[in-house]
């Protein structure tokens, strides 16, 4: 059985902006860094091209109106009713094939879904994928159409249990919402506070209604949480979680923006405990949907998404980075070397701790008791 990746190069032509800061040229220079390394074109790996989801698959979860909106808006062009969903903001702007973008990374996403089920891969890669905000009815957080709900539904029309840890900088909130009433599907979302970043919400008592009581888990953290924070998490909240659950399979948005220096958010996570928290993930040696997801310091997205693919493989990468990627790179002005930055020996301030170890303390007593196998 082998491990397949979505060759994310048909996306690069979208473009949100000269000053988004959602750059899609991101999903091509993290491909060529794996590429680099030599964990593109190996034993075990397919190579996966994206595919258009079809309106069908998209009306598992989106409404016929929004829908026919963003396609309308495909041109690029005003069209009536864009604002009541959410479109031709700054933040999710309409361009040309904006409909078309939002349906390849959904189908992309579908059929790495569809490749677990079938026992075509063990695991799936969809870098363009974890686009985690968009609602039924409306765009929302940079993300047009939501291609996790849409696997994951595919994943739950064929029985399956299925866990979704999200580590992204921002609340999952638009898959929260598919799933905030059932029990067959267990969200966590890790991210910063939502009382200083958008969306504003993942807050610790959203913990589900009705028979989702219980499998809908939020940790959310203070600016500034270091390595410290998120070992906690991992070892406290996430895994044990996850075993409490005992999930069919497990998806995973890996956003890079939780990372150390990111241009939206202040979280400092390490790459190193990324890559950490990923080889964690692969030792629960389950079926896996790995997407991608935010992440706006392209040289924090291209490394970690990187690291992520090497452990998805059983590949340990060194530290050097190939100096044809280097070259590559500089072209949109990224200068980095070493593919792991700086190992992070500080701790994080006292406030900082007090303030996390409050939320993580709340959610191991109030919210893991209620999970269930």
């Amino acid at each position: 059985m082998s491990n397949c990746i979505v060759d994310p190069r048909k996306l690069l032509s979208f473009d949100f902006g000269e000053y988004h800061p959602f750059k899609t040229y991101r999903l091509g220079l993290a491909y060529d860094l794996m590429d680099a390394y030599g964990i593109i074109n190996r034993d075990g790996v397919t190579v996966c091209q994206p595919r258009e989801a079809t309106e069908e698959e998209a009306l598992r979860f989106h409404k016929p109106g929004y829908l026919e909106t963003l396609r309308l808006a495909d041109s690029g062009m005003w069209v009536p009713n864009q604002f009541a969903h959410g479109l031709g903001t700054p933040d999710n702007p309409v361009f040309p094939g904006v409909y078309e973008w939002g349906m390849l990374v959904a189908g992309a996403s579908i059929d790495g879904a569809q490749h677990l089920l079938s026992g075509a891969a063990s695991i799936a890669f969809n870098p363009s994928g974890g686009l985690h905000h968009a609602m039924p009815a409306r765009a929302s957080g940079f993300c047009h159409i939501n291609d996790v709900v849409l696997a994951i539904k595919v994943l739950t029309a064929s029985g399956k249990r299925v866990a979704y840890v999200d580590i992204d900088a921002h609340h999952g909130d638009g898959v929260q919402h598919a799933f905030y009433n059932t029990d067959q599907v267990l969200t966590i979302s890790t991210h910063q506070d939502g009382h200083t970043i958008f969306p504003g919400t993942g807050f610790p008592d959203e913990a589900g209604k009705d028979e989702g009581r219980g499998y809908a888990v939020n940790i959310p953290l203070p600016p500034g949480s270091r390595d410290d924070v998120y070992e906690r998490v991992f070892a406290e909240v996430i895994f044990p979680a996850l075993d409490a659950f005992s999930p069919d399979i497990i998806v995973t948005q890996l956003g890079a923006d939780a990372l150390v220096g990111d241009r939206v958010a202040s979280l400092e996570m390490s790459l190193n405990t990324f890559e950490g928290y990923v080889k964690r993930v692969r030792a629960l040696n389950m079926p896996w949907l790995a997407l991608g997801g935010g992440g706006y310091a392209v040289e924090n997205v291209v490394r970690a998404w990187t690291l992520a693919w090497a452990q998805m493989n059983d590949v340990t990468l060194p530290d050097e980075i190939p100096s044809l990627w280097q070259t590559e790179a500089a072209t949109y002005q990224i200068s980095v070397s070493s593919l792991r930055g700086e190992k992070m020996n500080e701790p994080s301030s006292h406030c900082v701790l007090d303030a996390a170890n409050r939320t993580i303390n709340t959610v191991i007593e109030n919210v893991l008791p209620l999970i269930r196998k």
